[in-house]
């Protein structure tokens, strides 16, 4: 486990530490970074990218299993995090539960993956979820991957980019709540607007439903007990048979059970008088005698009331025939079928109070689409203000990366139609030659020109943010020369104000870090494994001529490297 690191509260956030164990083709390395421009090279396929995908697991990130080194089943990616506490971030940490204190300004977060599926996250070593780690990562640190250049051709990312400049979650916050409010009541509202004709149908269907139902005056279990009779009208021949024989045989009879049991008891009372045994069974044989006495008297009343009534049968199948054939239509059981009545009137009773209801809807949607409108004018008002800002800050950032007459616009139109974020469309315009008229973005920017533009957008509309750690993941795509410097001095003024990690390999950007981290991949036994080593002042001239240079290095190669690491200082 890499230990706390102790020592003065960070104004900004600063990756002081990463360890990573088993992930692809990394045995074991720990890195440890400082404040500034932290850079990382290397050749293509050295593994760059293993440190950039386990920076972004830190921060809440998936990462498969697949990652595990071939061979281990399981692996861990640690990270400590400097950084000063602040309001939100206490918050975060105490509403988890998480122990932190003050005066403790080091925050560790640890992954662990297995094979076996158990992958466990781990904050100042308390687990914790995902989905925890996925709120509070951008709170640690800021990654720009690869793939976010197409992500500027996507209109839908401009109104984001906005937003975060014009720091409006409050608005956006309030816009939500209002266009929910306006959507549940319209949504309620349609549904009572159907077609009249289908309503109208519906009533008459239900309320047919419902009378025919009501007239049966069904009873619950009702049908049991008519099925019950009728077998014994059925049988009243064969039933009275059999309870006079059973009161013959139990009462009626000189041998009949009674009158066995009575002279059973006198032989037992005797037989107590010479055998203890046989005492104390008085209770039992007088409950005996109770009970086919009563079984007795009951066959016989029984009898006495069976009585075959044909209209009495009619009367049972009729009722049964139509009892079963609502079961048919109404479900299986009595049950069901009065349910489905219960259910019907309610439903009816809606329906035919609609139109109140209605009414109170319309009413209803005009203040929460008024409250909608308000809202949405205000964040409206806020990003109007904002974009005049934010053009005015891109525009001067580009000059820092050799884009000095480019041409930066925020364009925002106002539609009449109701969103969660608003009724607002924003679309960055862009012009990177004079004379040229700023169109849409993802019409006119170069691969180059995106690379610095995205690098400018994502800088300008967090500038205000608490200094997190911020990553960039080869930045320097489809650039070179004097505009890969004008990039690296854009990074290292950043790196003034918060931590800065950047994967490049343009050496003009390399030779401004303020930590040189090169990534080499060896083959050990048969076995490839990456590691990552800081650079000392010999070593970085080495690197920069190899990056100048290639594969043959030449002395001319590292004057040049001196040449620009000197210019740097």
């Amino acid at each position: 486990m890499v230990e706390r690191r102790r020592g003065r509260a960070k104004k900004i956030v600063v990756l002081s530490h990463l360890r990573i164990k088993n992930i692809a083709l990394i045995d074991e390395l720990e890195i440890e970074f400082g404040d500034g421009l932290n850079l990382l090279t290397g050749e293509t396929g050295s593994g760059k990218s293993i440190i950039v995908d386990s920076l972004s697991a830190l921060t809440g990130e998936r990462i498969s299993n697949d990652l595990i080194k071939q061979g281990e089943d399981s692996a861990r990616i640690e990270g400590v995090f400097g950084f000063e506490t602040n309001a939100e971030l206490t918050i975060v940490l105490s509403d988890s539960g998480i122990e932190f204190h003050s005066g403790d300004s080091d925050l560790i977060v640890r992954r662990d993956l297995s094979l076996s599926g158990k992958n466990r996250v781990f904050v100042n070593n308390q687990l914790v979820t995902q989905t925890f780690l996925k709120k509070l990562g951008p709170m640690l640190a800021d990654i720009h991957g690869q793939g976010e250049q197409a992500a500027l051709y996507d209109i839908e990312t401009h109104i984001e980019m906005l937003d975060d400049f014009a720091k409006v979650d409050e608005l956006k916050s309030a816009v939500a709540g209002s266009f929910q409010k306006w959507s549940s009541v319209k949504a309620e509202l349609n549904s009572l607007e159907k077609d009249e004709a289908e309503k109208l149908q519906l009533v008459d269907i239900m309320r047919f439903q419902t009378s025919e139902i009501r007239n049966t005056n069904l009873q619950s279990g009702e049908d049991v007990e008519l099925d019950a009779e009728k077998r014994r009208l059925n049988n009243v021949e064969k039933l009275s048979a059999l309870s006079a024989e059973a009161h013959q045989l139990l009462y009626d009879e000189e041998h009949s059970s009674l009158a066995t049991l009575d002279r059973a008891t006198k032989i037992i009372a005797e037989l107590a008088e010479y055998d203890e045994r046989f005492r104390g069974f008085d209770d039992q044989l007088n409950s005996a005698r109770a009970v086919i006495d009563e079984l007795g008297t009951t066959a016989r009343d029984f009898s006495s009331t069976l009585e075959f009534s044909p209209e009495r049968l009619d009367e049972i199948e009729n009722r049964l025939a139509e009892i079963a054939r609502l079961k048919r239509k109404y479900g299986e059981t009595i049950d069901v079928v009065l349910e489905h009545l219960r259910a019907s009137e309610e439903r009816l009773a809606n329906i035919e109070t609609a139109e109140f209801r209605e009414e109170e809807l319309k009413k209803q949607l005009a203040l929460t689409e008024q409250n909608y409108l308000m809202a949405a004018s205000k964040l409206h008002d806020a990003r109007v203000r904002a974009a005049t800002r934010f053009a005015k800050a891109v525009e001067n950032d580009l000059k820092a990366v050799a884009l000095e007459k480019a041409k930066f616009e925020v364009k925002i139109d106002k539609s009449d139609s109701f969103a969660v974020n608003g009724n607002d469309r924003v679309e960055f315009y862009f012009s990177a030659n004079p004379g040229e008229p700023p169109r849409p973005l993802a019409r006119i920017a170069s691969g180059g020109e995106a690379s610095r533009l995205m690098l400018i957008l994502k800088t300008a509309a967090r500038s205000r943010d608490v200094g997190r750690t911020a990553v960039f993941d080869e930045i320097d795509v489809g650039i070179g020369g004097r505009v890969a410097e004008a990039v690296g001095r854009k990074l290292k003024t950043l790196a003034a104000t918060q931590q800065v990690f950047c994967v490049t390999h343009q050496p003009q950007i390399a030779s401004l870090a303020d930590r040189h981290f090169v990534v080499e991949k060896e083959i050990t036994g048969g076995k490839t494994n990456v590691s990552v080593r800081q650079l000392n002042s010999a070593e970085r001239v080495d690197e920069l001529a190899r990056m100048l240079a290639g594969e043959q290095v030449t002395d001319a190669a590292r004057d040049n490297a001196r040449a620009m690491l000197a210019s740097a200082d």
